[in-house]
């Protein structure tokens, strides 16, 4: 098992976000977290992150404990996260947002291969603009940076938060193709999005969170498939 939390708790200041959460994710496979808006899906991607340390309960990444871990030495165990909104640097250009990225990272070689057989592979459009600030990128090009940036920290597993947020159909599209391709790499992706017709369509299991709680699991099919999650986020 690459990642595996068990009955995590999460509180912000004494509201309980998150409630004795479980979720596995075996290498190589992509898991999808869907429910509304608040339910916690974003809470528990900052858990695994280290951005939020969980209150009860434990997490593990290649059988190691993590959750006691600062956020940066998570990502030097090979966890990466793309956040909600992207928050890319606006005033620094494309390259050096990307650079940040490989802050860990101290092998010159080896980063510039992967810029140039992975990030621009996956985003061409990035290395037509990489001496561009990134604040002058349409929102998509700024989730491809913020992907990419993430990408250079070489990570195992890449925790996706709202990627397809606010683009448009297209759009929305690309990005999925984009992490069908990240996928086949071999790395893990867990992806947190409210577009659950996205998210079934590109995840082998998925979860359905709602007010802190883990409501369903299943493969994403079966999901798909489930009346309740027709009709509740498939649109009927």
């Amino acid at each position: 098992m690459l990642l595996e939390v068990k009955d995590i708790t999460v509180h912000y200041f004494k509201v309980r976000a998150v409630r004795n959460i479980n979720l596995q994710a075996e290498d190589g496979e992509i898991v999808a977290l869907i429910g509304s808006n608040g339910a916690g899906k974003s809470t528990t991607l900052r858990a695994i992150s280290g951005l939020k340390q969980p209150s009860t309960g434990e997490i593990a990444f290649k059988g190691r404990r993590i959750d006691k871990l600062p956020p940066h030495k998570i990502n030097a165990l090979g966890i990466a996260m793309v956040p909600e909104g992207r928050r890319v640097f606006p005033q620094m250009t494309v390259m050096e947002n990307l650079l940040l990225g490989a802050f860990l990272r101290r092998n010159k070689d080896e980063i510039h291969k992967d810029l140039d057989e992975t990030i621009f592979r996956h985003f061409p459009r990035l290395k037509e603009r990489t001496n561009q600030a990134a604040g002058t990128l349409s929102g998509g090009e700024q989730q491809m940076l913020a992907m990419g940036r993430a990408l250079m920290s070489s990570p195992k597993l890449l925790l996706l938060d709202e990627p397809s947020l606010g683009l448009s159909p297209i759009m929305c599209g690309e990005i999925g193709k984009i992490i069908l391709n990240i996928h086949k790499e071999g790395r893990t992706v867990i992806l947190v999005e409210q577009n659950a017709r996205l998210a079934l369509a590109l995840a082998h299991h998925a979860y359905v969170i709602e007010t802190g709680d883990i409501a369903l699991f299943g493969p994403a099919k079966e999901l798909r498939e489930n009346d309740n999650v027709r009709k509740a986020y498939l649109g009927g």
